[in-house]
């Protein structure tokens, strides 16, 4: 199982600005863009993984999307022990439209991040 440290700051930085436009008030859409490009950067972490679904749960919720919120119950079950074991799909923005075990391309600037960080992506 692999054993990740803490995100690197530049990550983190990135991470904590996706999050909080995902928080903020403003259109729906830019919202949920916004919390997939967290998802993405956060699946090597369990805890930051978790968080993205929990706010993506909250959208859901908003949007009174019942679908999309027992899909959100369902990966923030799962979200953390797949971070913490290594196995989670590469790319996937964590919607319940999404198989849950999808890889998915990761946007250019998302995977520099991700690579500045030490992560391995796979193909």
């Amino acid at each position: 199982m692999p054993r990740r440290s803490p995100m690197p700051p530049a990550l983190l930085e990135a991470f904590t600005a996706e999050m909080a436009a995902a928080r903020a008030s403003g259109p729906t859409a830019q919202r949920w863009r916004a919390v997939e490009r967290a998802h993405i950067l956060s699946q090597p972490w369990p805890w930051p993984h978790t968080r993205t679904h929990g706010v993506m749960f909250r959208l859901a919720l908003h949007d009174r999307d019942v679908r999309e919120m027992f899909g959100q119950l369902v990966r923030m079950v799962v979200a953390a022990p797949g971070s913490a074991a290594g196995n989670y799909p590469d790319g996937n923005t964590g919607r319940t439209r999404v198989g849950l075990t999808t890889p998915m391309p990761i946007p250019d600037d998302l995977a520099a991040l991700l690579r500045g960080a030490g992560i391995t992506l796979r193909p």
